[in-house]
Formats: structure tokens, sequence, C-alpha cells
């Protein structure tokens, strides 16, 4: 590619690129740039708003750039405060272990593993000594932290923040230095750290890195941010027919979002399908090129196939899959509370999620839509209850 087709590559759905003219001299140059991502391992498994970098990161590789993929075990051991108004409870040490195993096994479903090179930061600071430590602390200003949004917040309210939390973008920003790199990716939350890197860069003598800054993907909803904690969430390690049918639940107008940030086709080609729909094509084709595009990339074409032959079994034709097995639940005294039931057989995250869901009218039993979050369930059955067009439970709720 031309030094222009690769800066448009590059900036396909980014929000920010500080700077274009420095990534641009770099390009020119000729030589693999050294591209790092950085994750601390705060959960252990990633769901695809966490793709969203690993995607930019692979569009880097493809170019024939050095993907360095950085697991913050030191830095999840601090808790980055990011976007918070408090402290965030910094991981132990076995907890950090086991996430970041699990993000190896993971990463390599969007990565090419012989190209990308897996750092942990605790390789160098377990090596700072204190004193090295206290003079990489010399290097940034209490005023400059206190330019960081959550450190000014709680410091105008007269909310606690500990010493700790200004070495968490401290340490983030000398993993650029260590790392040598020379274009970091992060979320728009992330900006002030990947700022204190190229300033610690020029420190210590090296030239500052690109930052570049991918907008936070949005859930199911479309509206709240993708998380586990909100039920919104598509997980990478969920099974292909699951993933397929969050993926075709989403809005006509967020899936668009998605092929931006998500998918591989050429913008030019998902212009062309978004025009068609506009003259009046049927979007849920191109959901369901989005659907088997990402389930292939995590489960491959067989199982991408199947999840959309068993969908369209499901709800094009309303059939309900002869495999679907039969649970059994006791009743409590005095019956089981829907909200109960939903979450018990693993339909929904938590009684809050069931009674969202009854009021955003996505609950049927045997067809027939539930309205009252209220209603409580006696012996019989059995019976399918749905949740939303994806989720499908046959029980017996016995006496």
């Amino acid at each position: 590619m031309s030094t222009d087709e690769s800066l448009a590559l590059i900036k396909r759905g980014a929000e920010e690129l500080l700077r274009e003219e420095e990534l641009q001299k770099k390009l020119e140059e000729g030589r693999p740039l050294r591209i790092k991502a950085g994750f601390d391992p705060t959960a252990p498994d990633l769901h695809l708003g966490h793709t969203v970098l690993l995607n930019k990161l692979k569009q880097f590789q493809d170019l024939g750039h050095e993907a360095m993929f950085l697991i913050g075990d030191f830095t999840g051991m601090i808790g980055d405060p990011t976007g918070k108004n408090a402290t965030r409870k910094p991981l132990s040490r076995d907890e950090v272990i086991e996430n970041a195993r699990t993000y190896e096994s993971q990463i390599f479903k969007i990565l090419d593993p012989e190209k990308t090179l897996v750092m942990f930061n605790s390789s160098w600071m377990n090596a700072m000594s204190p004193a090295e430590l206290i003079q990489l602390a010399a290097k940034h200003t209490v005023a400059r932290m206190l330019e960081r949004e959550d450190f000014n917040n709680r410091y105008r309210t007269g909310q606690p923040i500990a010493i700790h939390e200004f070495l968490y973008p401290l340490i983030q920003g000398y993993d650029s230095v260590a790392m040598k790199a020379d274009v970091e990716l992060g979320g728009t939350d992330q900006k002030f750290n990947l700022l204190v890197g190229r300033q610690l860069q020029e420190a210590f003598g090296q030239k500052p890195q690109v930052v570049l800054t991918m907008p936070i993907l949005e859930g199911l909803d479309g509206v709240q941010k993708m998380s586990k904690s909100l039920g919104n969430y598509i997980g990478i390690a969920e099974p292909a027919e699951e993933m397929f049918g969050k993926l075709m639940s989403i809005s006509d107008e967020l899936m668009w979002r998605y092929f931006e940030l998500l998918s591989f086709v050429p913008w030019k080609e998902i212009e062309g399908w978004r025009e068609a729909c506009a003259e009046g094509a049927n979007p849920r084709d191109c959901k369901v090129r989005l659907g088997l595009e990402i389930v292939e990339r995590f489960h491959g074409a067989a199982a991408a196939r199947a999840a959309v032959d068993s969908f369209e079994a499901r709800f094009k034709q309303g059939l309900i899959p002869e495999d679907l097995e039969e649970q059994t639940r006791q009743v409590p005294e005095g019956g089981y509370p829907i909200a109960s039931l939903l979450k018990d057989l693993g339909l929904t995250s938590s009684t809050s999620e069931s009674n969202r869901m009854i009021q955003q009218g996505a609950v049927r039993i045997d067809g027939e839509k539930v309205s009252d979050n209220k209603l409580v369930l006696l012996p019989g059955g059995p019976h399918i209850i749905q949740v939303g067009k994806r989720k499908l439970a046959k029980v017996l709720l016995a006496a």
C-alpha cells in the first residue's frame, strides 16, 4: 500500500490521531513500526468491545508492522482509576496471572501468533529499584497529573487520591519507553495515559510515540458501552450460536457501527451495502454477513454456517430446536418468581436484568409475552421460555 492508503486504513474508525504528520513521516521511513496496545488483565474473558483495539493492531500487523501486545500484569496490581470517581481495587497476583493466561489464548483468534510480541510490564518494572522509580517520578509533575479529568474532579470535591494512583499513568507511560513504541493504541478513556508516554519518551531521549485512540464500542443496547456488568456484551468465547444470535439482535443503525469497528471488509464495500439498504435492500442480509464474519473469526467457517442455519430454524421459521434440553426446577413455596427463574435458567445474568428484559417486552412463556415482572409460576409444564430473539430454555416446574 501507498502511505496514503495505509493512513486511510489506520484511521478507519479511529477517534483521534496525534499526530498524523508524525505518523506519516514514520511510515515513509519504510521500516516496520513498533505498535503497542496494552491491556490490564482485569477480567478473564474478553468481549467484542476489547477487540476494537485488537482489530486495529491486526491492521497494523497486516501492513507489515510489529504488533506488541502488552499485558499490564504490574499495573493491574495498582488499579487504574480511569473514568472512576474512586480508587479501583487492585488485583491480587494470582488474579493477574490467571487472567493473563486466558488473554493469551484469546488474542490469537485475531492476531497472527508468529508476528505478535506478547510482553508483560513486570519484566522491567520488577527490575526497577526504588531509587529508579523515584527518578522516574521526578520526570512528571503533580500539576500535570491533576490535568487528568477524574483526578481533577476528585481533588476539587475533596475525594481522596492515593499516591499510588499517580504511579499508574507514569508506569504506563514508561512502558512505551521500555518497549520503544512508535505508536500506541488505546481507548478514548486512556488518552491522558498515552500522552504521558509521549512526554516520558522525550524525557528519555526517544522520539515520541504517535497516539491513536479508538472509540468505546456500544453494547447490544446501542447506548451504553459494552460491559459484562451491564449484560449488553458479546463474549468472544461464547458459543457460536449465542454469538450469532446476539449480533442479529442489534439495531440496524448499530450494525454499521459494528461494521466500522469490528469488520475487516473494505470500507468501500460496506458503504455500498449501506447505500443499497437506504434504497430498499433488507438490512437483515447485511447483518447476517456481519454475524458470519465475526463468528467465523472466533469459531471457524463450519460453526458460523451452522449458527446461521440454527438461527433461521428458530426465528425465521418459528421452530424450537429439537435438541433443546429439558431442565427441571423445584418450585419454592408460594411459587417461582419469573425474574428469579430467568436468572436461574441462565437466560439473564441477574434478577435486575430479568426485570429490565420484562419491562422491554423481551420475555415470552410458551409464545406469550410477559408484561408483569411480579409474575409467579406454579408447578407445571414443560414450558418454553424465551428472552429476546436468541435465548431459549425448556423447563419443567416440579412441586
